[in-house]
Protein backbone atom coordinates (compact mmCIF):
# COMPACT_ATOMS: atom_id res chain seq x y z
CA UNK A 1 0.00 0.00 0.00
CA UNK A 2 2.99 2.46 0.83
CA UNK A 3 4.58 1.73 -2.20
CA UNK A 4 1.45 2.30 -4.31
CA UNK A 5 1.26 5.43 -2.37
CA UNK A 6 4.39 6.85 -3.14
CA UNK A 7 3.58 5.92 -7.05
CA UNK A 8 0.33 7.71 -6.94
CA UNK A 9 2.11 10.63 -5.43
CA UNK A 10 4.67 11.02 -8.24
CA UNK A 11 2.17 10.36 -11.08
CA UNK A 12 -0.11 13.16 -9.88
CA UNK A 13 2.96 15.59 -9.56
CA UNK A 14 4.20 15.00 -13.14
CA UNK A 15 0.36 15.32 -14.12
CA UNK A 16 -0.17 18.47 -12.35
CA UNK A 17 3.51 19.87 -13.67
CA UNK A 18 1.80 18.69 -17.21
CA UNK A 19 -0.99 20.25 -16.70
CA UNK A 20 0.02 23.39 -15.34
CA UNK A 21 2.43 23.77 -18.82
CA UNK A 22 -0.14 23.31 -20.95
CA UNK A 23 0.08 24.77 -24.50
CA UNK A 24 1.78 27.86 -24.91
CA UNK A 25 3.42 28.10 -21.22
CA UNK A 26 7.09 27.75 -20.07
CA UNK A 27 8.57 24.68 -19.06
CA UNK A 28 11.50 26.63 -17.40
CA UNK A 29 9.29 28.83 -15.98
CA UNK A 30 7.11 26.42 -14.19
CA UNK A 31 10.50 24.45 -13.29
CA UNK A 32 11.48 27.23 -11.50
CA UNK A 33 8.54 27.95 -10.04
CA UNK A 34 8.61 24.39 -8.37
CA UNK A 35 12.05 25.33 -7.06
CA UNK A 36 10.82 28.38 -5.31
CA UNK A 37 8.35 26.50 -3.74
CA UNK A 38 11.11 24.39 -1.99
CA UNK A 39 13.41 27.00 -0.98
CA UNK A 40 13.11 28.18 2.29
CA UNK A 41 11.90 32.34 2.65
CA UNK A 42 14.86 33.33 4.27
CA UNK A 43 18.13 31.74 4.40
CA UNK A 44 21.66 32.93 6.42
CA UNK A 45 25.41 32.22 5.11
CA UNK A 46 28.54 33.91 6.84
CA UNK A 47 31.74 34.84 4.61
CA UNK A 48 35.23 34.67 5.98
CA UNK A 49 37.64 37.44 4.52
CA UNK A 50 40.96 39.09 5.43
CA UNK A 51 40.62 42.40 6.82
CA UNK A 52 40.02 45.43 4.02
CA UNK A 53 37.63 44.13 2.43
CA UNK A 54 34.95 45.53 4.85
CA UNK A 55 33.70 48.48 3.27
CA UNK A 56 33.46 46.47 -0.05
CA UNK A 57 31.97 43.49 1.03
CA UNK A 58 29.13 45.76 2.88
CA UNK A 59 28.30 47.49 -0.39
CA UNK A 60 28.56 44.41 -1.96
CA UNK A 61 26.09 42.07 -0.22
CA UNK A 62 23.38 44.61 -0.26
CA UNK A 63 23.27 44.15 -4.19
CA UNK A 64 23.97 40.43 -3.81
CA UNK A 65 20.44 40.46 -1.31
CA UNK A 66 18.74 42.42 -3.82
CA UNK A 67 19.57 40.72 -7.01
CA UNK A 68 18.89 37.21 -5.08
CA UNK A 69 15.61 38.12 -4.09
CA UNK A 70 14.64 39.48 -7.19
CA UNK A 71 15.66 36.45 -8.95
CA UNK A 72 14.37 33.46 -6.38
CA UNK A 73 12.18 35.60 -3.99
CA UNK A 74 14.26 33.83 -0.97
CA UNK A 75 15.98 36.82 1.44
CA UNK A 76 19.41 36.07 2.46
CA UNK A 77 21.24 37.93 4.96
CA UNK A 78 25.03 37.27 4.61
CA UNK A 79 27.05 37.79 7.69
CA UNK A 80 31.12 38.90 7.77
CA UNK A 81 34.19 38.06 9.42
CA UNK A 82 37.38 39.86 9.12
CA UNK A 83 40.84 39.05 10.24
CA UNK A 84 44.46 38.52 9.03
CA UNK A 85 44.49 36.24 5.99
CA UNK A 86 46.07 33.48 7.85
CA UNK A 87 44.20 33.78 11.11
CA UNK A 88 41.22 34.13 9.15
CA UNK A 89 41.98 30.70 7.60
CA UNK A 90 42.91 28.84 10.70
CA UNK A 91 39.44 30.01 12.15
CA UNK A 92 37.79 28.05 9.56
CA UNK A 93 39.91 24.80 10.56
CA UNK A 94 38.91 25.21 13.96
CA UNK A 95 35.58 24.79 13.17
CA UNK A 96 34.61 28.65 11.96
CA UNK A 97 31.52 27.70 9.85
CA UNK A 98 32.10 29.74 6.80
CA UNK A 99 30.13 28.98 3.41
CA UNK A 100 32.10 30.95 1.67
CA UNK A 101 35.94 32.15 2.14
CA UNK A 102 37.10 35.18 0.13
CA UNK A 103 40.63 35.39 1.59
CA UNK A 104 44.13 37.20 0.49
CA UNK A 105 46.13 34.34 -0.33
CA UNK A 106 45.74 31.24 -2.28
CA UNK A 107 47.59 29.43 0.04
CA UNK A 108 45.04 29.89 2.66
CA UNK A 109 41.96 28.32 1.40
CA UNK A 110 44.56 25.41 0.43
CA UNK A 111 45.24 25.59 3.78
CA UNK A 112 41.90 24.59 4.74
CA UNK A 113 41.29 21.91 1.83
CA UNK A 114 44.62 20.20 3.16
CA UNK A 115 43.58 20.56 6.90
CA UNK A 116 40.26 20.32 7.28
CA UNK A 117 39.00 18.62 3.49
CA UNK A 118 36.16 21.34 3.83
CA UNK A 119 36.76 21.76 0.33
CA UNK A 120 38.24 20.05 -2.90
CA UNK A 121 42.27 20.79 -2.68
CA UNK A 122 41.69 21.59 -6.60
CA UNK A 123 39.63 24.24 -5.81
CA UNK A 124 41.04 27.16 -7.80
CA UNK A 125 39.90 27.05 -11.30
CA UNK A 126 36.29 26.82 -10.08
CA UNK A 127 35.18 30.16 -11.03
CA UNK A 128 37.30 32.47 -13.90
CA UNK A 129 40.78 33.71 -13.41
CA UNK A 130 41.80 31.16 -10.55
CA UNK A 131 39.04 32.33 -8.70
CA UNK A 132 40.35 35.86 -8.25
CA UNK A 133 37.37 38.29 -9.19
CA UNK A 134 39.83 41.44 -8.32
CA UNK A 135 43.35 42.25 -7.88
CA UNK A 136 45.31 44.28 -6.15
CA UNK A 137 48.97 45.30 -5.68
CA UNK A 138 50.90 47.38 -2.58
CA UNK A 139 51.89 50.71 -1.80
CA UNK A 140 53.56 52.55 0.40
CA UNK A 141 52.02 55.75 3.51
CA UNK A 142 54.24 58.31 4.67
CA UNK A 143 53.99 61.42 6.74
CA UNK A 144 52.89 64.42 4.93
CA UNK A 145 55.51 65.58 2.98
CA UNK A 146 57.55 62.62 2.72
CA UNK A 147 60.53 64.15 5.15
CA UNK A 148 62.59 61.06 4.68
CA UNK A 149 61.91 60.82 1.19
CA UNK A 150 60.81 57.45 0.92
CA UNK A 151 60.23 56.21 -3.13
CA UNK A 152 60.43 52.34 -3.00
CA UNK A 153 61.83 49.77 -1.91
CA UNK A 154 65.27 49.95 -1.32
CA UNK A 155 64.26 53.14 0.76
CA UNK A 156 62.84 50.68 3.61
CA UNK A 157 66.37 48.88 4.51
CA UNK A 158 67.98 52.98 5.33
CA UNK A 159 69.07 52.81 9.04
CA UNK A 160 67.09 55.89 9.60
CA UNK A 161 63.86 54.56 8.38
CA UNK A 162 60.97 52.77 11.07
CA UNK A 163 58.86 50.06 8.36
CA UNK A 164 55.34 49.43 9.76
CA UNK A 165 53.82 46.05 8.29
CA UNK A 166 51.96 43.19 9.85
CA UNK A 167 53.00 39.84 11.01
CA UNK A 168 53.38 37.34 7.76
CA UNK A 169 52.84 34.51 10.02
CA UNK A 170 49.14 35.76 10.26
CA UNK A 171 48.74 38.81 7.93
CA UNK A 172 47.88 37.51 4.07
CA UNK A 173 49.03 41.20 3.38
CA UNK A 174 52.41 41.13 4.98
CA UNK A 175 53.10 37.63 3.07
CA UNK A 176 52.59 39.90 -0.19
CA UNK A 177 54.62 42.30 1.26
CA UNK A 178 57.70 40.22 2.21
CA UNK A 179 57.77 38.79 -1.43
CA UNK A 180 57.71 42.34 -3.10
CA UNK A 181 60.61 43.10 -1.27
CA UNK A 182 62.25 40.06 -2.21
CA UNK A 183 61.38 40.00 -5.58
CA UNK A 184 62.42 44.22 -5.87
CA UNK A 185 65.57 43.27 -4.60
CA UNK A 186 65.77 40.26 -7.21
CA UNK A 187 65.56 42.39 -10.35
CA UNK A 188 67.89 44.87 -8.41
CA UNK A 189 70.62 41.68 -8.56
CA UNK A 190 69.97 40.16 -11.91
CA UNK A 191 68.30 43.40 -13.66
CA UNK A 192 65.15 43.54 -15.72
CA UNK A 193 64.73 40.60 -17.30
CA UNK A 194 65.58 38.79 -13.72
CA UNK A 195 62.25 36.09 -14.15
CA UNK A 196 63.82 34.36 -17.39
CA UNK A 197 67.39 33.97 -15.25
CA UNK A 198 65.25 32.65 -12.20
CA UNK A 199 64.44 29.45 -14.30
CA UNK A 200 67.31 29.26 -16.86
CA UNK A 201 69.89 26.62 -15.55
CA UNK A 202 72.73 28.70 -17.13
CA UNK A 203 72.73 31.70 -14.71
CA UNK A 204 72.08 29.29 -11.57
CA UNK A 205 75.09 30.38 -9.45
CA UNK A 206 74.06 34.43 -10.06
CA UNK A 207 70.65 33.06 -9.19
CA UNK A 208 71.81 31.60 -6.21
CA UNK A 209 74.08 35.07 -5.20
CA UNK A 210 70.66 37.30 -5.77
CA UNK A 211 68.91 34.76 -4.05
CA UNK A 212 71.43 35.51 -0.82
CA UNK A 213 71.36 39.03 -1.06
CA UNK A 214 67.50 39.28 -1.44
CA UNK A 215 67.42 37.69 1.83
CA UNK A 216 69.98 40.11 3.33
CA UNK A 217 68.08 42.93 1.87
CA UNK A 218 64.59 41.93 3.79
CA UNK A 219 66.68 40.77 6.69
CA UNK A 220 67.46 44.39 6.94
CA UNK A 221 64.43 45.73 6.33
CA UNK A 222 62.83 43.66 8.94
CA UNK A 223 65.20 45.15 11.07
CA UNK A 224 63.77 48.58 10.95
CA UNK A 225 60.17 47.41 11.86
CA UNK A 226 59.64 47.96 15.34
CA UNK A 227 56.27 45.60 16.11
CA UNK A 228 54.03 42.78 14.05
CA UNK A 229 50.50 43.28 14.38
CA UNK A 230 48.63 40.29 13.37
CA UNK A 231 46.59 42.14 10.51
CA UNK A 232 46.31 45.23 8.06
CA UNK A 233 43.85 47.44 9.94
CA UNK A 234 45.98 46.82 13.04
CA UNK A 235 49.27 48.04 11.37
CA UNK A 236 47.65 50.67 9.73
CA UNK A 237 45.96 51.88 13.14
CA UNK A 238 49.91 51.41 14.80
CA UNK A 239 51.07 53.78 11.75
CA UNK A 240 48.16 56.19 12.10
CA UNK A 241 46.97 56.50 15.51
CA UNK A 242 49.61 55.51 17.63
CA UNK A 243 52.10 57.13 15.12
CA UNK A 244 54.32 54.98 15.08
CA UNK A 245 56.94 54.21 11.59
CA UNK A 246 57.96 56.71 9.11
CA UNK A 247 56.63 54.31 6.32
CA UNK A 248 53.29 51.68 6.23
CA UNK A 249 53.53 49.30 3.42
CA UNK A 250 50.21 48.33 2.70
CA UNK A 251 47.45 47.21 0.21
CA UNK A 252 47.06 49.60 -2.76
CA UNK A 253 42.96 49.67 -2.24
CA UNK A 254 42.92 50.44 1.10
CA UNK A 255 45.38 53.52 1.05
CA UNK A 256 43.28 54.60 -1.90
CA UNK A 257 40.17 54.21 -0.29
CA UNK A 258 41.10 56.41 1.76
CA UNK A 259 43.38 59.07 -0.12
CA UNK A 260 40.93 61.70 0.79
CA UNK A 261 41.44 61.92 4.14
CA UNK A 262 44.98 61.58 3.56
CA UNK A 263 45.78 65.43 3.78
CA UNK A 264 44.00 65.70 7.01
CA UNK A 265 45.57 62.99 8.65
CA UNK A 266 49.14 64.45 7.67
CA UNK A 267 49.90 61.26 5.61
CA UNK A 268 50.61 60.93 1.76
CA UNK A 269 50.49 57.89 -0.53
CA UNK A 270 54.04 56.43 -2.10
CA UNK A 271 53.87 53.86 -5.06
CA UNK A 272 57.05 52.18 -5.85
CA UNK A 273 57.20 51.65 -9.31
CA UNK A 274 57.80 47.47 -8.68
CA UNK A 275 55.81 46.12 -6.94
CA UNK A 276 53.79 42.21 -6.67
CA UNK A 277 50.36 41.44 -8.48
CA UNK A 278 48.72 40.64 -5.34
CA UNK A 279 45.66 38.21 -6.04
CA UNK A 280 42.99 37.68 -3.36
CA UNK A 281 40.67 34.57 -4.07
CA UNK A 282 37.45 33.23 -3.21
CA UNK A 283 36.19 30.01 -2.85
CA UNK A 284 32.91 28.23 -1.49
CA UNK A 285 33.50 26.09 1.60
CA UNK A 286 31.70 22.85 0.13
CA UNK A 287 31.15 20.54 3.23
CA UNK A 288 29.62 23.38 5.09
CA UNK A 289 27.85 24.65 2.52
CA UNK A 290 26.25 21.38 2.15
CA UNK A 291 25.86 20.91 5.94
CA UNK A 292 23.99 24.49 5.83
CA UNK A 293 21.75 24.07 2.82
CA UNK A 294 23.48 27.01 1.55
CA UNK A 295 25.22 25.57 -1.96
CA UNK A 296 23.22 27.11 -4.17
CA UNK A 297 23.22 30.40 -2.71
CA UNK A 298 26.97 30.70 -1.79
CA UNK A 299 27.73 29.37 -5.59
CA UNK A 300 25.44 32.18 -6.94
CA UNK A 301 27.04 35.25 -4.29
CA UNK A 302 31.04 34.67 -5.81
CA UNK A 303 29.51 33.96 -9.18
CA UNK A 304 28.28 37.70 -8.74
CA UNK A 305 31.47 39.02 -7.76
CA UNK A 306 32.29 38.60 -11.98
CA UNK A 307 28.56 40.43 -12.74
CA UNK A 308 28.95 44.00 -14.20
CA UNK A 309 27.60 44.89 -10.51
CA UNK A 310 30.10 43.29 -9.01
CA UNK A 311 32.86 44.66 -10.84
CA UNK A 312 32.28 47.82 -10.84
CA UNK A 313 32.13 47.62 -7.22
CA UNK A 314 35.58 46.44 -7.30
CA UNK A 315 37.03 49.46 -8.70
CA UNK A 316 34.51 51.53 -6.97
CA UNK A 317 36.23 50.59 -4.03
CA UNK A 318 40.02 50.65 -5.55
CA UNK A 319 40.66 46.94 -6.31
CA UNK A 320 41.86 46.30 -9.77
CA UNK A 321 38.33 44.89 -11.85
CA UNK A 322 38.87 41.47 -13.82
CA UNK A 323 36.40 42.49 -16.70
CA UNK A 324 37.58 44.47 -19.24
CA UNK A 325 34.29 46.72 -19.13
CA UNK A 326 35.43 47.49 -15.61
CA UNK A 327 39.32 47.86 -15.90
CA UNK A 328 38.50 50.41 -18.95
CA UNK A 329 35.97 52.50 -16.65
CA UNK A 330 38.43 52.50 -13.97
CA UNK A 331 41.86 52.49 -15.32
CA UNK A 332 42.96 56.27 -14.39
CA UNK A 333 42.62 55.70 -10.62
CA UNK A 334 45.73 53.29 -10.51
CA UNK A 335 48.76 54.06 -10.54
CA UNK A 336 51.40 52.45 -13.05
CA UNK A 337 53.89 49.84 -11.59
CA UNK A 338 55.80 47.41 -13.18
CA UNK A 339 54.42 43.96 -11.59
CA UNK A 340 55.90 40.77 -11.03
CA UNK A 341 53.74 37.27 -10.16
CA UNK A 342 54.39 34.88 -7.20
CA UNK A 343 54.44 32.25 -9.89
CA UNK A 344 57.00 33.74 -12.02
CA UNK A 345 58.77 34.68 -9.06
CA UNK A 346 58.58 32.08 -6.75
CA UNK A 347 57.47 29.10 -8.24
CA UNK A 348 53.50 29.75 -6.47
CA UNK A 349 52.50 29.75 -3.14
CA UNK A 350 53.01 25.91 -1.61
CA UNK A 351 57.06 27.16 -2.80
CA UNK A 352 56.67 29.79 -1.29
CA UNK A 353 55.24 28.99 1.99
CA UNK A 354 57.97 26.00 1.93
CA UNK A 355 60.89 28.26 1.73
CA UNK A 356 59.47 31.42 3.78
CA UNK A 357 56.73 31.08 5.91
CA UNK A 358 56.63 27.62 7.44
CA UNK A 359 57.95 27.09 11.28
CA UNK A 360 61.86 27.73 10.71
CA UNK A 361 61.50 28.74 7.36
CA UNK A 362 63.40 32.16 6.31
CA UNK A 363 61.13 34.73 7.64
CA UNK A 364 61.97 33.08 11.10
CA UNK A 365 65.33 32.92 10.26
CA UNK A 366 65.80 36.70 9.28
CA UNK A 367 63.20 38.13 11.65
CA UNK A 368 64.67 38.29 15.09
CA UNK A 369 62.63 40.81 17.36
Amino acid sequence: MRRMIAILSVFTGTLAASMLIGPGLDAKAVAETFEQDRRPARITMLNVSYDPTRELYRAFNAEFAKYWREKTGQQVTIRMSHGGSGGQARAVIDGLAGDVVTLALAADIDAIAERAQLLPKDWQGTLPHNNAPYTSTLAFLVRKGNPKNIKTWSDLARDDVSVITPNPKTSGVARWNYLAMWGYALQQELGADFVSKLNDPEHASEVAAAQRKAQDFVAKIYGNVPVLDTAARGATNTFIQRRMGDVLINWENEILLGSRELDEAGLEMVVPPVSILAEPVVAVVTETAKRNGTTEVATAYLEFLYSDIGQDLAGRFYYRPVSEKAQQKYREQFPDVKLFTINDVFGGWESANRIHFRDGGTFDEIYKP
